[in-house]
């Protein structure tokens, strides 16, 4: 059985479409969407109905930071992504808004949990940049593997006889997650990768062999560049995606 984790959407179709055509091509027996389906990007109708499509087929999908602030009036961004948030309300119809609403914190699955940020705290979106943050992670639960994404950055956190440790997760190569250790797996960002590579980032978990391969996809960012632009959206946003950080 293959599991295709896509995270941090962010609007981005032109990312979105090229991440889906290749997990189609490895033949996943479930989609996982980790959050943050809209927020900088110029399609969240788009990205909202796509990932709605999935979860109709039996796909999973966990609320992110972003999708949950479209439905709330406290303000806890900074300027640049709450501005692409005011946009993004008005951008999406009432039933995208209810769809990003009903989507849970956290899931479980067998031995894995998935959640958009954190197993600690889901609902105040902790970021594991650090191995300590990834230890409060797993101590937050029994599942032996913890995937999440919101850093926009690729790593892994391996956690046995009490030490964690930091590990990457490399594009193309797969990484076995043994059975010996507790894993946290961050996962890159489909539409917005922030750790110097601009090409979309997804990864396919193969249950059979515990091996994990991160996908690294060069998709036209000029396009979805310029449709930010278009929309009246801090230049920023549209800029980083050439940039990947």
């Amino acid at each position: 059985m293959r599991i295709a984790f896509l995270s941090d959407i962010h609007g981005n179709r032109e990312a979105l479409e090229s991440c889906l055509a290749h997990a189609r091509g490895k033949a996943p027996d479930r989609y996982v969407v980790l959050g943050d389906i809209v927020g900088y990007g110029a399609d969240p109708a788009f990205c909202v109905e796509t990932v709605a499509g999935l979860v109709a087929g039996g796909a999973v999908a966990i609320k992110g930071n972003h999708d949950a602030a479209v439905g709330e009036a406290a303000r806890t961004m900074t300027d640049m992504a709450h501005a692409a948030i005011v946009w993004t309300r008005g951008a999406l119809a009432a039933a995208h808004h209810a769809f990003l609403a009903g989507l849970p914190l956290a899931h479980r699955d067998g031995e894995r949990l998935y959640v958009h940020a954190s197993a600690d705290r889901p609902a105040a979106w902790p970021y594991l940049t650090s191995e300590t943050a990834a230890e409060r992670s797993l101590a937050a639960t029994d599942a032996r593997q913890v995937f999440s994404g919101h850093t926009h950055q690729p790593v892994l956190f391996r956690s046995a006889g009490g030490v964690c440790r930091a590990m990457p997760l490399p594009a193309g190569a797969p990484v076995r997650l043994d059975s010996a250790a507790a894993w946290q797996v961050v996962i890159g960002s489909v539409g917005q990768p922030r750790d110097g590579n601009p090409a979309a980032a997804y990864a396919v978990l193969d249950l059979d062999t515990s091996e994990i391969t991160q996908h690294r996809l060069d998709y036209d960012h000029a396009a979805a560049a310029a449709k930010i632009l278009a929309a009246g959206l801090p230049r920023r946003l549209a800029e980083r995606l050439a940039l990947g950080r």
